[in-house]
């Protein structure tokens, strides 16, 4: 099973969830080998992801977003040695309403129709930021 966008009720709880202060989201990103335009237009996934990319970018700097980190996945160490992401990022934004209100400009809306076309399959995790410690269970 694909997935590439939230359901009104995972949106729901996220909203329900108020904790204030920063959020952070990782993308976890595969991407098709040629994007899937309801209008038939021809691209690679890589080419419609940087569509979304270059149009969304703004807007996410508009709200106050940023992206965090990137890296490029090379290994599955633990976990479905099949599944391999062809983009990997935190981007963090400084609240909950942030991301909703990116996601609700229509321009961002816009920029979705290149984001749909380009991904095949992927995770969005909402996670609270901590203080880097010296341990992984501090």
């Amino acid at each position: 099973m694909s997935h590439t966008s939230f359901t009104r009720e995972g949106f729901a709880a996220f909203r329900d969830n108020d904790r204030p202060g920063p959020i952070q989201m990782l993308n976890l990103v595969q991407l098709y080998d040629r994007a899937k335009y309801e209008d038939g237009r021809d691209a690679s996934g890589a080419e419609a992801y940087e569509s979304y990319g270059r149009l969304s970018g703004p807007i996410l700097a508009k709200v106050g977003g940023s992206i965090v980190w990137r890296g490029t996945m090379e290994q599955m160490l633990i976990g479905p040695e099949d599944k391999m992401w062809d983009l990997c990022f935190i981007a963090e934004y400084p609240s909950p309403e942030a991301f909703a209100s990116m996601i609700k400009d229509p321009s961002y809306r816009e920029a979705m129709v290149h984001r749909q076309a380009a991904v095949s399959d992927s995770r969005l995790i909402r996670m609270a930021p901590l203080p880097v410690g010296d341990g992984f269970g501090e």
